[in-house]
């Protein structure tokens, strides 16, 4: 039986500061009502999709960032977007900082089912940028500061979803889609559908050199790509985009199929949604043949890549005497 799924990526664009969250609410629930009108059934919705990326401004006080962060959800503030879901029975995942009962901070996504329900969440493992304020930076990016390293690993979950029945799903959030093990990790438990949301400034704002624009872009494109076709997944990347407080968002959300091809591609800077039908079967053709894992992977030739973290130099090479 074929398994199809009509999927959606929402593109936000900027979110300023000054602007409260009935702002970016209501802005994704024109978002989910144009989803229904075209009939999708799951909207991925960005990183911290509910205020601006507030990482890029230094707090000596963590606790006066508190107004960033969700406590629970939903919340009263964020209730009409899981009333329009359950409305069109729009199943959404959706990027938000997240602050538990214990204090603990988390860059975080959930999948929550049209009933408000959350079917998974996860919590950002490789958070980007420093710690304390950078003097030489333009503009900071303080995400070790505001937030823990996920502690939830890289879960899948296997949970009906529209018409397609049980899909296999999982999540990243931005600088995750950027390595390797993290899509892998997922393809070891045959993740069919990768949903990842990314707030990606246009600029390498580190001042250690140039990274040009349509670099910036390929290099998020091309991890994207090679994760899906390597783990033979389907993608949603959705963006936050255009210029938040002053700083440039370079969007390009896409959605992938498992052979790595862009399906759909937003092309504003603006809220924007971009859809695609997934046939779930393209998953097998890769899973069976040159990503079979069971045949062909080799394990005990990858120790080094759990067993070390920083890059080593090999011994050099030294010519033989005589």
């Amino acid at each position: 039986m074929t398994r199809r799924l009509t999927v959606a990526a929402a593109q936000l664009g900027p979110i300023q500061k000054a602007e409260g969250r009935d702002v970016s609410v209501g802005r994704m629930v024109r978002l989910m009502e144009r989803a229904h009108r075209r009939g999708v059934e799951v909207v991925v919705f960005p990183e911290l999709a509910l205020t601006t990326f507030f990482p890029r401004w230094y707090e000596e006080d963590i606790a006066a960032a508190d107004d960033w962060y969700e406590a629970a959800l939903p919340s009263n503030q964020t209730a009409p977007l899981f009333e329009a879901a359950r409305k069109f029975n729009i199943a959404f995942h959706l990027g938000y900082a997240e602050k538990t009962p214990d204090g603990r901070r988390f860059n975080t996504a959930g999948f929550f089912h049209p009933s408000g329900e959350m079917v998974l969440k996860y919590r950002k493992v490789h958070l980007p940028g420093h710690r304390e304020y950078d003097p030489v930076r333009t503009v900071q990016h303080l995400e070790k500061r505001y937030f823990e390293v996920g502690d939830l690993g890289f879960p899948v979950v296997r949970a009906p979803v529209g018409g397609a029945g049980p899909v296999n799903l999982g999540m990243l959030i931005c600088n995750d889609r950027r390595w390797p093990e993290a899509w892998r990790v997922l393809g070891l438990q045959s993740v069919e559908l990768v949903m990842l949301g990314y707030n990606t400034p246009s600029l390498n704002q580190d001042n250690r050199g140039f990274e040009a624009h349509h670099l910036r872009v390929l290099h998020s494109h091309l991890s994207i790509q090679a994760g899906c076709y390597q783990n033979a997944c389907f993608g949603v990347a959705t963006a936050k985009a255009g210029t938040e407080d002053g700083h440039e968002l370079f969007g390009h959300s896409i959605i992938v199929n498992p052979q790595g091809e862009i399906m759909a591609q937003a092309t504003s800077w603006d809220d924007e949604l971009i859809t695609a039908d997934l046939d779930l079967g393209m998953c097998e053709l890769g899973r069976s043949t040159i990503f079979n894992f069971a045949a062909h992977r080799r394990v005990e030739a990858y120790g080094r890549i759990t067993a070390q973290t920083g890059a080593e130099a090999p011994p050099e090479w030294v010519p033989s005497a005589g």
